[in-house]
């Protein structure tokens, strides 16, 4: 796994505004920023960018993902 296919693979399944993937392709790091976060709690957001990976979690292909999630405003306060 490369940090490209990661990141595709969670692009296709999320619709992302912002996507950082790094890591030495066993152990990750993310941020993502989405409109679909609002509303929901941590561990929802990151039950929905394990939901993009599906299987890929459970078959050791990715061992490890640090997340870090935001909604486009949340994310607008990060970068300023």
């Amino acid at each position: 796994m490369t940090a490209n296919e990661l990141r595709s693979i969670i692009a296709a399944g999320l619709p992302c505004e912002h996507l950082e993937v790094d890591g030495d392709g066993r152990h990750w790091s993310t941020v993502v920023v989405s409109a679909e976060f609002a509303g929901l709690r941590t561990l929802q957001r990151h039950q929905r960018v394990y939901a993009t990976l599906g299987a890929r979690m459970q078959t050791d292909e990715v061992h490890a993902l640090s997340i870090k999630t935001f909604t486009p405003a949340e994310w607008a306060t990060q970068t300023n």
